[in-house]
């Protein structure tokens, strides 16, 4: 009997291959990895590794900057939800702000037309080759997805290209965060209990802390994997997949020493409406408007949005709960 509390892990090599029997047969292991745990690995000869180490030296680098230096990129000044997030601006878990910081950045539309509220021009630090080396993991993660949704694709009886069209321009965020250790934060979380809101997440950590509800309703730690890629389902492809995948309830515990994590949130194009697309089966959920859904979840967890939304400045529509998708824990 395999052991429920090891995350399977993914290959994904073969999706490089001209074979579509390869291709296809990669995403029946993705599919199988996806239905039944919702959290895997991912290896394969595309992942660049030096191209990781880059970034971790320019997050270390700019982490430990003043926080004066690093507030004048704060991300509530930003047109685009880009930018420095200090420790205590998220709360996920009731009277319980985040043990973490963070620097967010998006999909760097430049063009002035079809701005929207998660999509537009990032904003960058001063800081040499920061801005250089975090694209170039943006564009090399990104490019991972995108043959990833090619093989959800395939998973789900769809035209295989039936994704390209859906995420040439979507509001993918990459967040570098950093984990301070503190000894006297007793059980506050880095992260508190949540799912992912876009597609599927690709995050790469440098200690462990991650935790996942598994089928049981229990938590269980994920513990690192050298040469992998940690994977997980979010809301919108439990939508798309009408249930066949569930979006992964996790959370990050209080670390017992200092951790980096870079989570590449994968996402459709702002304007694209999010319903179940398995050929043959009645919808089992409701359509979403994609980035709106982003929009409401980010609101509803950042200071910045919430004070917005306090005074009347900004109105949610269509928000749903933050724990709306996912297991439970018992």
């Amino acid at each position: 009997m395999p052991d429920p509390h090891v995350l399977p892990i993914v290959d994904i090599s073969r999706l490089c291959s001209e074979r579509l029997e390869d291709r296809v047969a990669v995403a029946r292991e993705l599919d199988r990895a996806c239905a039944d745990a919702g959290f895997l690995y991912i290896k394969g000869a595309q992942l660049d590794r030096a191209l990781f180490d880059r970034l971790l030296t320019r997050a270390k680098a700019y982490f430990a900057l003043p926080v004066e230096t690093k507030m004048a990129r704060y991300i509530g000044l930003s047109e685009n939800h880009s930018g420095y997030v200090p420790v205590g601006e998220e709360q996920f878990a009731s009277g319980s702000d985040d043990l973490k910081e963070a620097y967010d950045i998006g999909f760097d539309y430049r063009s002035t037309e079809g701005r929207r509220p998660l999509l537009g021009p990032n904003i960058w630090p001063d800081m040499p080759a920061f801005k250089s080396d975090v694209q170039a993991y943006y564009s090399h993660v990104t490019c991972i997805g995108r043959q990833l949704f090619r093989s959800f694709a395939l998973a789900l009886d769809l035209e295989e290209n039936h994704f390209d069209a859906l995420t040439d321009t979507p509001p993918s965020q990459l967040r570098l965060i950093h984990y301070p250790f503190d000894a006297s934060a007793r059980d506050r979380p880095g992260i508190g209990s949540h799912t992912d809101y876009e597609c599927f997440t690709l995050l790469f950590a440098t200690a462990p802390g991650l935790q996942i509800v598994d089928k049981h309703g229990e938590w269980q730690d994920v513990p690192l994997i050298d040469g992998t890629l940690i994977m997980n389902i979010g809301d919108m492809m439990e939508i798309m997949s009408n249930g066949r995948y569930v979006a992964t309830r996790h959370r990050v515990k209080k670390v017992a020493q200092e951790r980096y994590s870079f989570a590449l949130f994968h996402a459709c194009n702002y304007d694209h409406v999010v319903e179940p697309v398995v050929p043959g089966e009645r919808p089992r959920y409701a359509p979403i408007k994609g980035g709106e859904h982003l929009y409401n979840q980010t609101a509803q967890t950042f200071a910045y949005l919430k004070q917005r939304i306090a005074t009347g400045a900004l109105a949610l529509t269509d928000a749903v709960p933050l724990d709306s998708f996912g297991p439970r824990t018992t």
